[in-house]
């Protein structure tokens, strides 16, 4: 008698029973829409929570009252986790979660913004928007840089390290040379550069690249530190006082409503990180140079019987993404602060996070970078309003937020099968 075997994907769709992943995660959301209603809603005060749609107090504003605010929106999250432990239809699946999770926040703002002191007890959305912006540019860079190398078969975890000698790069040159547009191409050879040992020892010598990618991080923390203690902290002046860029106004776009002012007044590293969003997007699924991306970092030997060269490829992806990493690190040194030691303090491995939150898309990373930056972003308006939740938790809100996103949010995915795999050639 023969047997069939059963494929490994088979297995996987075997009927998980009642309990399966969106109906664990329905319950979830029930359960933090309930603690919501109660317990925010005892929380707040009868003071109006209002959300202005500027950058002061002043205005137009949307307006609730506190109390009735947190428990409305925390049944509407409640609605929504028993709409998905009910088990709706999968294609329904991401709206309702949403829809949950965006009342579970705003329930929660109701509570923090109408017990704030008096004339405090409101939230300016430009101002939070365009922060979130600000604070999601490395990590929209770093992971954009990430879809770049694993897309093409190069486990990046050297993010921050090209984030950080880019910002290094950046202010070093631009403080040398009075220019900002040097500094600009500082930053991005300063982060091709580690992406090129990266791609020598990972391609070339078959390091293991996640090792290697954890050692060239160490490396740029070395390096910059020493080189920031022995040249910018002592003659500052000299070293570390790199111009900046200043802001561009679009013209018409700048006076939309909430959006124009947050997005539309910004500096080149906004514009730029949209651009390359829509870019690489584009390049990624619609151009000959994708299709062979993604084929190399799915099927290398596929991908190398029919002609395209696999190890060639993916050098100039690993060293397009370094560029791309390193100007993300600019934006820090050429936008916003001067260079100090190790400042990009992790963002680098959010990025990362992004990335595999993004499910390795370009758009998909920019909407879990935005989400990331929305939550440090909280973390500095909530501190700002005298909040009673600790500073120390307040600080903790985005690492808090990406361990939340990657472990409960993302599910199974699936990164390029070939992806952290030398390939050689036979």
């Amino acid at each position: 008698m023969s047997t069939m075997a059963v494929p490994d994907v088979a297995v996987a769709e075997v009927d998980q029973g009642f309990w399966t992943r969106n109906r664990k995660i329905g319950a979830v959301l029930l359960a933090l829409g309930v603690l919501a209603a109660v317990l925010f809603g005892a929380l707040a005060t009868g003071q109006q929570a209002r959300f202005t749609l500027s950058e002061t107090e002043g205005g137009a504003a949307l307006e609730i009252n506190g109390t009735v605010g947190a428990i409305l929106f925390g049944i509407i999250a409640a609605a929504a986790g028993a709409a998905l432990l009910a088990g709706i239809p999968k294609r329904w699946f991401t709206v309702v979660l949403g829809v949950g999770l965006v009342a579970f926040v705003l329930s929660f703002l109701c509570w923090q913004v109408s017990a704030a002191p008096e004339g405090r007890n409101f939230m300016p959305l430009v101002n939070i928007v365009r922060g979130t912006f600000i604070l999601a540019l490395p990590l929209i860079f770093g992971a954009l840089a990430g879809v770049l190398c694993e897309r093409t078969g190069v486990v990046n975890v050297a993010i921050e390290g090209q984030l950080l000698m880019g910002a290094f790069s950046g202010a070093l040159f631009g403080s040398i040379s009075g220019n900002v547009w040097v500094g600009l191409v500082a930053a991005a050879i300063g982060g091709a550069f580690i992406s090129l040992l990266l791609a020598v020892f990972a391609i070339r010598y078959l390091v293991d690249q996640v090792v290697m990618g954890i050692v060239l991080n160490l490396l740029a923390v070395g390096v910059t530190g020493f080189l920031y203690e022995r040249l910018m902290q002592t003659q500052a002046e000299k070293y570390n006082s790199a111009p900046r860029f200043s802001n561009w106004e679009i013209p018409l776009l700048k006076d939309i409503p909430l959006l124009g002012p947050a997005l539309f007044r910004g500096n080149i590293f906004l514009y730029l990180g949209l651009l390359l969003v829509l870019v690489i997007h584009i390049a990624l699924f619609r151009t000959r140079w994708g299709l062979r991306t993604r084929s190399v970092g799915e099927h290398p030997t596929a991908a190398d019987t029919l002609g395209v060269k696999v190890l060639g490829l993916r050098y100039r992806n690993v060293l397009m993404a370094g560029m791309v990493a390193g100007i993300g690190g600019a934006s820090y040194t050429l936008a916003l602060y001067s260079f100090t030691k190790n400042m990009i303090g992790g963002k680098g491995f959010i990025a990362l996070a992004a990335l595999i939150f993004g499910r390795w898309s370009p758009t998909g990373a920019l909407l879990a970078a935005l989400f990331f930056g929305f939550a440090d972003q909280l973390g500095t308006y909530l501190g700002a309003i005298g909040s009673s939740i600790p500073s120390q938790f307040l600080a903790m809100l985005p690492y808090l937020a990406t361990i939340l996103a990657v472990a409960g949010l993302v599910g199974r995915v699936r990164a390029p099968a070939a992806d952290g795999k030398p390939y050689i050639k036979g």
